[in-house]
């Protein structure tokens, strides 16, 4: 079988190869237009069903339903809502699959498919429709309760989402899977690098998918460089840098374009934090699904305040497609708006936002903020407000899928990144990404 091993701007979110994408949407489409052309009474899982009358009982959510089908790009191939219902119908009682198929040459390829969900939504998402239905707070409500029925699946020991997790072609610890896995893990193999309840055993002994999902590191990985040199910033999460702003305002137009930081959205209308920080630097990077995805401290210093925020889950930023200069894409392809709207999504999405004042006054008081993307409806904080935490000390974790991260300043710093943080680059949680030094 042969598969890809370059890490891409899109990795994990959407499949690398573009025969695995058409296969497993085809295959979606397949199971809905069975379901669908049935002359049995058209039923859906207690889950999908609630999320169907919730959206079909209220006229204005359900025209803008109706409207996304006839803005969509036309490389969809989703036809209606009642097919996208049909398609929720098969995903939500899985665990996330590691997919094969064929390529045009009759090669086997596989990938993992992190954020299967996603993938349904991804062209529907990328509408003017969509733009007004995904931002709407009953939608969702309605959008999380589905969700949250996923992810308790996900995380139930008696359940069997652990299923997919196994050494078999389509399992997760296959050959070509753990290849996909070790990306970006070095020398070390997945065991080496990740605790594992039962090293030997073909699931590695994760109860749930959750598990697997939040597998934590081995003791001596990713080790902390310099942790006692004040001055310096650490990485938060093992991620790759999506963007990096200064001299960011309180107020900015953040539909716009250029999708520039506004601090006072991202601090949910705090007047008092957008002012301190008006001026001040972001670096923003995202998590891949295949990514570790627990959060660390990048300074020493003491939680002063945790904010945990509702907010949206799909809803992107529309664009034209993707740009001229694209590292994965042709341009104007109309997939992967939410990778491309992750500014947009510090204003908009559920996130947990985590003050910390810094033991250096230099760097003084600064925000971590753990943005949910996509099926990542859950940002779980677990450290406490009071709590003097060092350089590497975890902060929470995301479940279910990939996300996105900011670290924030204020202006009284200077921020010097390090010369390998740069857009598009991996970087690993706890490695030194920054100096400040105090303007002067």
């Amino acid at each position: 079988m042969s598969h890809p091993t370059k890490f891409t701007k899109y990795g994990g979110w959407l499949p690398a190869h573009p025969d695995i994408h058409t296969s497993f949407i085809a295959k979606h489409v397949k199971h809905a237009k069975r379901a669908v052309q049935s002359k049995a009474p058209v039923t859906h899982i207690p889950a999908v069903q609630v999320f169907k009358e919730a959206i079909e009982s209220d006229p204005v959510m359900k025209t803008l339903f109706d409207q996304i089908f006839l803005q969509v790009s036309e490389k969809n191939t989703i036809s209606d809502f009642e097919m996208l219902l049909h398609m929720l119908d098969n995903i939500l009682p899985t665990a996330p699959a590691y997919h094969i198929a064929t390529d045009e040459q009759g090669n086997d390829i596989g990938e993992p498919i992190g954020v299967p969900i996603y993938l349904l939504f991804d062209l529907l998402s990328n509408t003017g429709a969509a733009y007004d239905l995904f931002r709407i707070p009953r939608f969702n409500v309605a959008l999380k309760k589905l969700l949250d029925s996923w992810g308790a699946y996900l995380s139930d020991p008696a359940k069997d989402s652990n299923a997919v997790l196994n050494t078999t072609e389509e399992g997760w610890f296959s050959q070509s899977a753990i290849t996909r896995l070790e990306t970006n893990l070095g020398e070390m193999s997945f065991n080496q690098t990740y605790v594992t309840p039962d090293p030997n055993a073909d699931n590695r002994g994760y109860a749930t998918w959750d598990d697997f999902f939040t597998r934590e590191f081995q003791p001596g990985v990713r080790p902390i460089d310099a942790a006692e040199d004040p001055t310096l910033i650490h990485s938060a999460c093992e991620s790759t840098v999506y963007r990096i702003a200064h001299h960011v305002k309180s107020h900015d137009q953040f539909w716009l374009k250029g999708q520039n930081y506004s601090l006072y959205d991202i601090f949910n209308h705090d007047k008092a934090m957008a002012a301190h920080f008006n001026g001040g630097t972001v670096y923003q990077a995202f998590l891949s699904p295949l990514d570790f995805h627990r959060w660390h401290a990048p300074v020493n210093g003491t939680i002063e305040k945790i904010v945990q925020l509702g907010g949206t889950y799909y809803a992107v930023q529309p664009d034209a497609g993707a740009p001229a200069d694209d590292p994965d894409l042709p341009e104007g392809s109309p997939y992967g708006a939410l990778i491309r709207s992750q500014a947009f999504f510090t204003v908009t999405s559920a996130r947990a936002l985590i003050f910390i004042r810094a033991d250096n006054p230099a760097i003084g008081l600064m925000c971590f903020v753990g943005v949910g993307m996509a099926e990542v409806s859950s940002c779980e904080v677990t450290v406490e407000e009071g709590k003097h935490i060092g350089v590497g000390d975890e902060l929470g974790m995301f479940h279910f899928g990939g996300s996105t991260h900011a670290l924030i300043f204020g202006p009284h710093c200077k921020i010097v990144f390090a010369d390998e943080v740069v857009l598009d680059k991996h970087i690993w949680v706890n490695s030194i990404i920054a100096q400040v030094q105090s303007k002067k």
